[in-house]
């Protein structure tokens, strides 16, 4: 005859087991025979996102029709008329041997990219430099770069 399966270890553990889902039942019971309604319980949070328990102050009425959904069409936006116009910076780093570098625009101190097919006269860092912004694959890019003399 065979050695019985339970070990006392085992024994123990579903002994704990049991326990604990009589307890887990007993506080159901006792949950559903006393509710505890304690009234509303709702939070609420402001723009910042802050909770409190306050509703927030009545906002401004939003017209339906002042609502835009989606992309506005090509024609309808707005062209960046900024692009035409020559800007001034400076070359902050240049890698001759790469071909490209960026330049500091002095008016928005946005760096933008220029590359070596963009340039009209050699450049190195720290140039003072005229250009114009086109649109490139990645975002603003530097054409016609001239140094200032």
């Amino acid at each position: 005859m065979g050695k019985s399966q339970e070990t006392f270890g085992k024994k123990e553990r579903e002994k704990k087991k049991r326990k604990k889902k009589e307890e887990k039942a007993k506080r159901r019971e006792e949950r559903k025979a006393n509710p505890t309604d304690n009234g509303d319980n709702i939070t609420y949070v402001d723009k910042y996102g802050n909770f409190s328990d306050t509703p927030p102050p009545q906002a401004e009425a939003v017209d339906a029709d002042d609502i835009v959904l989606g992309v506005p069409k090509k024609e309808d936006r707005e062209e960046d008329e900024e692009m035409d116009i020559e800007r001034k910076g400076v070359v902050t780093f240049y890698n001759d041997s790469k071909g490209y570098g960026f330049i500091k625009d002095k008016g928005t101190q946005q760096s933008i990219f220029v590359h070596a097919k963009n340039l009209l006269e050699p450049i190195v860092e720290q140039n003072m430099v005229t250009f114009e912004i086109g649109k490139g694959d990645k975002g603003p890019v530097a054409l016609k770069v001239k140094v200032i003399r």
